[in-house]
């Protein structure tokens, strides 16, 4: 019978105090998985713990830089203390910074690379060798379709999730033998507070031109959900997946399969 049940598992979910992170948590505590998550402020991580505890999961939530390797460090200690040797990381952190190329300072570049690539290989390197002594690990890297596509004032962006899906397949390759599977999944447009300024209404009541655009790339016709995110990340999570290995799911309600709608 296919297992995707997580009883007994413990799930390290960066960047889990809303949005994306905190769906794909809640995903894997519902399947029976122990849940901890990471965020930077002591704010965004008590909102973050009374929403968990709203929906009756018992969170442990953790203050740490994911661009630190010594806060790293520390964050899977912590866990490891408090729940057990970490059985699923998901690399969720991440931020985008949307400035056009030529005036895009070096500074700005380097933070989104830091945070969209160097973080998850760091949280990666600190969580594999407890993986390798347990025999078994799921690695989720939360890619993007800018993992595959270019777009105006996201270089940077786009140049590290380029890099992660390729980390991910380097990560399959170097630790699959260990029984570890390293996947990624690329949503698509998703409706999240940080989106939201995309989808609101213009003064005339006619929507943004951006979500204009997004719909009509997209044959689902709409924007995807942090629900819509769940099921994939408690399939890479579980034993259902233990043949799928650096691999991309794409999330996108069909935007990478589509050439848009003829004028």
């Amino acid at each position: 019978m296919i297992n995707f049940s997580l009883e007994g598992k413990v799930a390290l979910v960066t960047g889990g105090a809303y949005g994306i992170g905190f769906a794909i948590t809640q995903a894997l505590a519902e399947a029976g998985a122990r849940v901890a998550f990471n965020c930077r402020s002591e704010q965004n991580l008590a909102k973050a713990l009374a929403d968990y505890k709203e929906k009756g999961i018992d969170a442990k939530g953790y203050i740490a830089d994911v661009t630190d390797e010594k806060q790293v460090q520390q964050l899977v200690a912590n866990v490891e203390r408090d729940l057990g040797t970490i059985d699923i990381l998901v690399n969720n952190a991440g931020i985008i910074k949307r400035i056009p190329m030529l005036e895009m300072s070096v500074e700005d570049f380097r933070q989104v690379v830091d945070t969209d690539l160097n973080a998850p290989f760091i949280v990666a390197k600190a969580v594999i060798p407890g993986m390798k002594k347990k025999g078994h690990g799921k690695i989720i890297n939360i890619c993007s379709m800018m993992s595959e596509l270019g777009r105006e004032t996201v270089s940077a962006y786009a140049a590290a999730k380029g890099g992660l899906k390729m980390l991910t397949r380097n990560i399959c390759s170097e630790f699959g033998g260990c029984n570890i599977q390293c996947n990624g999944i690329g949503p698509g447009y998703i409706a999240t507070p940080q989106t939201a300024p995309l989808r609101e209404l213009q003064l005339d009541g006619s929507r943004h031109p951006f979500d204009q655009f997004i719909l009509s790339k997209t044959p689902a016709g709409r924007w995807g959900t942090p629900e819509d995110l769940m099921g994939p990340a408690v399939f890479l999570a579980s034993n259902a997946s233990d043949f799928v290995n650096g691999h991309i799911l794409y999330v996108d309600g069909g935007i990478l399969a589509y050439i848009g709608k003829q004028p």
